[in-house]
């Protein structure tokens, strides 16, 4: 794999860098001009993208400060080169964008569906290129394989994250980055065809949940243990947020097509009005 790209002087550009920066300004492209078909203001949208990019990137530290105890025992590792360059934990990254874009779209005066709708399959296009900036660095890896398409990486990545070298590996950021790469392209095509508001990120939650909890089976990376439930329960960290997200998505969607449902027999005219007998 490669890292590193080059070198300005002395200095790395890192491979997975440059990779999440594209797939932030990829992310944030698909939401304006899907915001656009939905009537958004595209100042407001790059706004949001840019607030929500910050919020995410302090939540995926927060994440990863409470799932790796050595940080809690060492606090001055918090302010480490190696803190720093480290990408975080991606479901923090999600919750502190999430949170930030809620507490801004009612500043905004924004209609919170409309939004969520425009950002989901930009987010899953921007996790297929992330993705790849993992597999660059050698992050995010797999457990060991026999499988014709396991990969080994090198000594640069080993001292860059502490994958394993000379072990054929699965290539779980590869299987996470097609998976999104396809989990965008429904998500585009289902912008187009929803039938009501907030179909869209519904699905990115329930399906993005589901994929994350099968790829993490194969999974080897540290990723520590929050509250002792990885080892109560023998799932990940990622697989028990999966399942939150999961659970939250679908009762997110049935609220809304239920929603959508009665706003669509008031419409028309099918809507009991008062004064009428009800069973």
């Amino acid at each position: 794999m490669y890292p590193e790209l080059f070198h300005i002087g002395s200095f790395p550009v890192n491979t997975y860098g440059v990779l999440l920066a594209l797939a932030f300004l990829a992310a944030l492209f698909v939401a304006a001009r899907l915001g656009a078909r939905d009537g958004l203001p595209r100042e407001r949208v790059f706004d949001l993208g840019l607030w929500m990019l910050l919020g995410g990137l302090v939540g995926s530290k927060l994440l990863l400060m409470v799932a790796e105890p050595d940080y809690a025992s060492n606090p001055w590792q918090l302010v480490s080169l190696d803190f720093i360059r480290s990408g975080g934990v991606w479901y923090g990254g999600f919750l502190g964008g999430l949170v930030t874009g809620v507490l801004l779209i009612r500043r905004y005066k924004l209609p919170f569906g409309k939004v969520m709708d425009a950002f989901a399959p930009g987010v899953a296009l921007g996790q297929a290129i992330g993705r790849q900036g993992c597999f660059a660095a050698g992050c995010c890896w797999g457990k060991p394989t026999a499988l014709p398409w396991g990969v080994e990486f090198g000594e640069l990545a080993h001292r860059i994250t502490g994958v394993p070298v000379g072990i054929h590996l699965h290539p779980t950021q590869l299987y996470e980055s097609f998976a999104s790469v396809l989990l965008f392209l429904f998500l585009y095509r289902l912008h187009r065809r929803k039938r009501f508001t907030g179909e869209v990120i519904a699905a990115y939650a329930v399906l993005y949940g589901l994929i994350r909890f099968l790829i993490e089976f194969v999974r080897d990376d540290p990723r520590g243990d929050i509250l002792g439930l990885t080892s109560l329960t023998g799932l990940s960290t990622s697989q028990l947020i999966s399942l939150f997200v999961i659970v939250g998505g679908i009762i997110f969607l049935v609220r809304r097509r239920r929603r959508a449902n009665r706003e669509d027999a008031a419409a028309s005219g099918d809507a009991p009005t008062a004064g009428t007998a009800r069973a």
